[in-house]
């Protein structure tokens, strides 16, 4: 299928006073297209700083990053916006929704961004909300939805540019235990879409779902096993 996500040898320090805090200590990645994987590792071991730099929101320190064949590792803040808004799909543990704004604008956003027109983004917008299963909730706002059908809003916003990548940052955090079944089967559908999807958690049993499992222990990649 081919690599989408390549590193190679990416480090990050972070000044702490006089000191230098090495949180990434050289890790080697590659993520197939379509590949399903959790990231996982204990607080402290650097996961929550490697989805930083995967998902173009921090640049390392040292080391290559190849984002779909193009280097993104010295790439200016600017740049970086723009492939954030192509490239990647994100959805976060607080959902990160506009809360004056309709489901339907929200899932919009990004092609705002991405300048497309007005008559593109809302039949883009209202094709995601209906596939995430939201189609009689697009003029609702944030604050008339429940948790659930929030996230689900966060989800079609993270598909509506067709992202060669979809991470999700423990994305059932927020939620209770029936309604986390629920996303992550919907997680499942967009992985069986074809979508490349990364989740960051701690939870096994959300990790259970993924097709490939990737630990971090200080800064270090600990073990990296395909279980499906």
């Amino acid at each position: 299928m081919g690599s989408v996500i390549k590193i190679r040898n990416i480090r990050r320090d972070f000044p702490l006073g006089q000191e230098l805090v090495k949180v990434l200590k050289g890790i080697d990645l590659d993520i197939d297209k379509g590949e399903y994987v959790a990231l996982m590792g204990p607080s402290g071991s650097g996961k929550s700083t490697l989805m930083n730099i995967l998902g173009c929101l921090d640049t390392p320190t040292d080391g290559t990053y190849e984002l779909n064949g193009i280097d993104v590792s010295s790439m200016t803040d600017d740049e970086l916006a723009d492939i954030r808004n192509k490239e990647i799909g994100f959805v976060f543990q607080t959902f990160n929704l506009l809360p004056r704004t309709t489901a339907l604008d929200n899932v919009a956003l990004p092609m705002v961004y991405a300048g497309a027109s007005k008559a593109d983004r809302e039949a883009r917008a209202k094709e995601v909300l209906t596939d995430v299963g939201l189609a009689d909730r697009m003029d609702h706002k944030p604050n008339q939805l429940s948790g659930g059908q929030r996230q689900r809003v966060a989800v079609g916003r993270a598909l509506v540019n067709k992202p060669s990548i979809i991470l999700a940052d423990e994305p059932t955090g927020n939620l209770d235990s029936k309604t986390s079944v629920e996303i992550m089967q919907l997680f499942d559908e967009i992985h069986q879409a074809g979508n490349t999807v990364i989740v960051v958690t701690h939870e096994e049993d959300i990790a259970a779902r993924a097709h490939r499992v990737i630990r971090l222990r200080d800064g270090m990649v600990e073990s990296d096993l395909r279980t499906k």
